[in-house]
């Protein structure tokens, strides 16, 4: 693969966003790669010694020799990125012949409906996480856009399935967090699958997608956004308890709903409501940090950066609809200064942008979606 990466002829302008996620890309398979397997290790160095966290259900416990589906699924968008940012055929066959066929060894056939478990099917059962499945639902509808190949149609319509298999009238409606356990509904199992369900109308024209889209996204607005900055809570309990951390991705993901709206319906109102959170998360999860070199530069605040990977699509949509590059100018700053500050010899990077702080421990979720960041910089017009 390796190789085949270094010669790999794109049909686009070569950029520095490109090279750095194709690079990236390279050391993520080069430092998480398993000998004879298409899977990968969860963090590096590997450890196949820590314990598996306990269902949700409190079941059994194990060791992990592999990857969750979690950081696995954030190497699934790193691909799918690349293959938009390039055209080129090279990602399409590493998808096919390396990402799918590891994410297929977490597909579980044996309940209704089928679905993705947080772990490999032939360890003993895990936890089935609504938001995991919806991640890839994504994935595989961009991959349908991509290839026009059926079968990636049908998988995202699959995992539909499976996501309104979790939800109920409780609170009005709403999409359950985990299968095994059913008293929160999150905004990233709601958020997500207003985007999902926006991305299967767009490319199927079926109206009722576009319908349980408006469903999904107004039902979210109502029970969790924080209405004194247009930001989004985590999750609301049963007993109408909310969890009030906030979270990019779930900001991110209801910017990306309400610009993909306004593309698909023409109302102004979510134009406003993408720009109004757009607004507010610039200013909530970005912050102004001194670089090694004294110089003072706004970057991504520090933290999950698969969050922020998320984040910046809901950006990159509403940029394709008002073309203000305010927000991705930052975001660009932000990647620049990881290249420069946090990245390390072997190619992997720290979660702190500024350089100050490094961790010994990488996990793949992480470089994941540095190249997924990268890609979709590059891929920008």
């Amino acid at each position: 693969m390796f190789l085949l990466l270094a010669c790999s002829s794109h049909p686009i302008e070569r950029n520095i966003w490109l090279e750095r996620a194709e690079k990236t890309f390279t050391s993520l398979y080069t430092n998480y790669a398993i000998d004879t397997t298409c899977l990968l290790h969860e963090n590096y160095p590997s450890d196949t010694y820590y314990s598996i966290p306990s269902l949700a259900s409190g079941s059994q416990r194990g060791f992990n020799q592999y990857a969750y589906l979690w950081p696995y699924s954030g190497v699934f968008s790193a691909g799918v990125a690349l293959l938009e940012a390039t055209g080129d055929k090279i990602y399409k066959e590493l998808l096919e012949n390396s990402i799918l066929p590891g994410l297929e060894a977490y597909y579980d056939r044996k309940r209704e409906p089928h679905a993705y478990s947080s772990y490999i099917s032939t360890a003993p059962v895990s936890d089935r996480f609504y938001d995991d499945n919806l991640w890839l639902g994504i994935d595989f509808i961009d991959l349908y856009r991509l290839t026009c190949e059926q079968q990636y149609l049908e998988k995202a319509k699959a995992i539909w399935r499976f996501v309104k298999s979790g939800t109920d009238d409780k609170l009005g409606g709403g999409i359950y967090w985990c299968e095994q356990r059913k008293d929160t509904k999150n905004t990233c199992s709601n958020a997500p699958a207003a985007v999902l369900a926006l991305k299967i109308y767009q490319e199927t024209h079926e109206s009722i997608y576009l319908k349980e889209a408006e469903r999904q996204y107004e039902w979210t607005k109502e029970k969790l956004q924080d209405t004194t900055d247009y930001l989004y809570f985590d999750h609301i309990e049963l007993d109408g308890k909310i969890g009030k951390a906030k979270f990019a991705y779930n900001s991110g993901q209801m910017m990306q709903a309400a610009a993909l709206l306004f593309e698909l319906t023409g109302d102004s109102a979510y134009l406003t409501d993408a720009r109004n959170i757009a607004k507010e998360a610039y200013c909530y999860f970005f912050n102004y940090v001194t670089t090694p070199d004294e110089s003072s530069v706004k970057l991504i605040r520090k933290g999950d950066i698969w969050f922020t990977a998320i984040m910046l699509r809901g950006y990159i949509e509403l940029y394709k609809q008002d073309k203000n590059k305010t927000y991705l100018d930052t975001f660009k700053k932000s990647l620049d200064c990881a290249w420069k500050y946090a990245r390390e010899e072997n190619g992997l990077f720290n979660v702190d942008f500024s350089g100050k702080e490094k961790e010994n421990r990488k996990w793949l979720l992480t470089q994941a979606a540095i190249v997924e960041m990268y890609a979709r910089l590059a891929a920008i017009k």
